[in-house]
């Protein structure tokens, strides 16, 4: 679902700033190559988190699903001189790809990738996070959430990703991955160590800030 008519999309697209040649390559060739490539972040929506990372100027971030790695491009362009940005993916297919771009964008350095299933590898980190991004099967949203918020520094932030789900959170009959999500938002806002604000960006963040 587009929720902005198309003439209003280019004009956002065209005021917003340019996304550099490396992530329009990584663009490019996820739409050439990979299933679903609209699970990438794009243009608009990468510039927001890029600008939020910069804004929030963490040491330590977690990515919870790397896709092809845009959007831990754009989060890790925030980072402080000396900070670090593990991404997960399940997806051991898309590895060569991913890796390739966090060498093209010049910040491989800073970006831990780990290969495997999130719930079982964050439980093993013993690090704290200045910014945590969700963006992975939807159907464990409230447990990613579960397993980060106690390694969240107070000030940090979550930010989810989908939480509008192409406008079926409203729709009538929801689906299993959209009853997911509508329980994921519902315990947010509802969870008094955060306070929240959705914001309707492409297919909606949910920002969080840890009290």
């Amino acid at each position: 679902m587009e929720f902005l008519p198309e003439k209003l999309e280019a004009y956002v697209e065209a005021h917003t700033r340019d996304e550099g040649q490396v992530l329009k390559d990584l663009d490019r060739e996820t739409y050439q190559k990979v299933l679903s490539p609209r699970m990438l972040s794009g243009h608009v929506q990468g510039q927001v988190l890029r600008m939020l990372s910069i804004m929030i100027k963490p040491e330590t971030i977690l990515e919870i699903g790397t896709f092809t790695g845009y959007s831990a491009i754009c989060l890790a362009e925030g980072l402080n001189e000396n900070g670090a940005l593990h991404t997960i993916d399940i997806n051991k297919e898309l590895q060569n790809m991913t890796s390739y771009y966090f060498e093209k964008s010049g910040l491989s350095e800073k970006i831990k990738y780990h290969i495997g299933n999130a719930l079982e590898i964050i439980p093993t980190m013993d690090l704290f996070f200045d910014l945590v991004f969700i963006d992975a099967d939807k159907e464990n949203y409230s447990n990613y959430f579960d397993l980060v918020i106690n390694k969240v520094r107070t000030g940090g932030y979550i930010i989810a990703d989908n939480v509008l789900w192409s406008g079926k959170v409203v729709e009538a009959n929801p689906d299993e991955e959209t009853r997911s999500i509508m329980a994921f938002n519902d315990k947010v806002q509802a969870d008094s160590r955060v306070e929240n604000v959705l914001l309707p960006v492409r297919d909606g963040l949910m920002v969080m800030r840890k009290l």
